[in-house]
């Protein structure tokens, strides 16, 4: 790790930090209450995702489907009109609308042939994204002057990883340039993240082999073909195994840093509580090993 102590941290003229976890657990909120003080910068792997690496293709679905309506059909080809995203740090939509669900054309599926090349292609942006973090501390603090650096990972960060690797790529580039803070939370977290979703189900990404299980598992379960499948159904059932996929996922990846509790993110309110929230958890980590 980065720091070696909690005094360290307290004292560094430069804090880098990479808060993960379940989505829904406070780690945009945290870092974008870092933001606001002016002396941290945010680094979102969503937003470099549905930008940078992204952003190309989700602008093109848009124009395809513009395209099929002869009025937005004569404006694009007439450079009349421009059809772009608008991603922010808080509205992730297009990016996830993206990503899309599998099923039913008419229940707003995707073919699972496509559904599988649009997850593949945000493991891949994902990847990418996450190895741009180097650059981003330096550009933070070269560029803009920020003596510190936030960065708010997506929650699938544990599915393109592999943290029982000492060599992996992706959290050897983390560890040596930020300090790896995981947001855990407890099984009635688990509950309430499950009913938010089951309200409003959104495209997630799911680790290939994982997905592969949950497709065949559902279409046995539930007697449906591929074309028949009603999307929200599906990634409703699938969401909770996710969740139980994932859990182990980032206790492993913990491991290469910190662990600090839900309940403590939600009660910080000042960038100095959340210097603290880090330091304590650097403290029993340094009186563990």
């Amino acid at each position: 790790m980065i720091y070696a102590s909690a005094d360290q941290w307290r004292d560094a003229a430069s804090k880098r930090v990479l808060f993960f976890g379940m989505s829904g657990l406070g780690k945009t909120r945290l870092a974008a209450m870092l933001r606001d003080t002016g002396h941290w910068f945010h680094y979102s792997v969503d937003y470099r995702i549905g930008t940078r690496y992204m952003g190309e293709a989700i602008a093109d679905n848009a124009k395809r489907l513009a395209m099929q309506v002869p009025l937005l059909r004569e404006l694009l080809l007439s450079d009349s009109i421009y059809i772009g995203s608008n991603i922010t740090f808080e509205n992730l939509a297009p990016l996830s609308s993206y990503l899309g669900k599998p099923g039913n054309a008419a229940a707003g599926g995707l073919p699972l042939t496509e559904y599988l090349k649009r997850q593949d292609q945000h493991r891949e942006a994902e990847v990418a994204a996450l190895l741009d973090t180097g650059h981003f501390i330096d550009r933070a603090a070269d560029l803009y002057g920020y003596p510190h650096f936030v960065c708010d990972s997506g929650g699938s960060i544990c599915e393109v990883v592999d943290p029982a690797r000492a060599d992996d790529p992706v959290l050897r580039h983390l560890s040596e340039r930020v300090l790896l803070v995981h947001i855990a939370g407890s099984e009635a977290h688990t509950e309430t993240l499950i009913q938010r979703f089951d309200r409003a189900p959104k495209p997630m990404y799911y680790q290939p082999a994982f997905l592969a299980t949950a497709c065949a598992d559902y279409l046995a379960e539930h007697g449906r073909r591929e074309e028949d499948v009603d999307p929200d159904a599906f990634i409703r059932w699938t969401y909770a195994r996710a969740l139980a996929h994932r859990a182990p996922l980032y206790a492993a990846m913990a491991r290469w840093g910190v662990t600090v509790e839900a309940a403590d993110v939600a009660r910080v309110g000042s960038e100095a509580e959340a210097v603290e929230l880090v330091a304590d958890a650097l403290a029993a980590r340094t009186q563990e090993g």
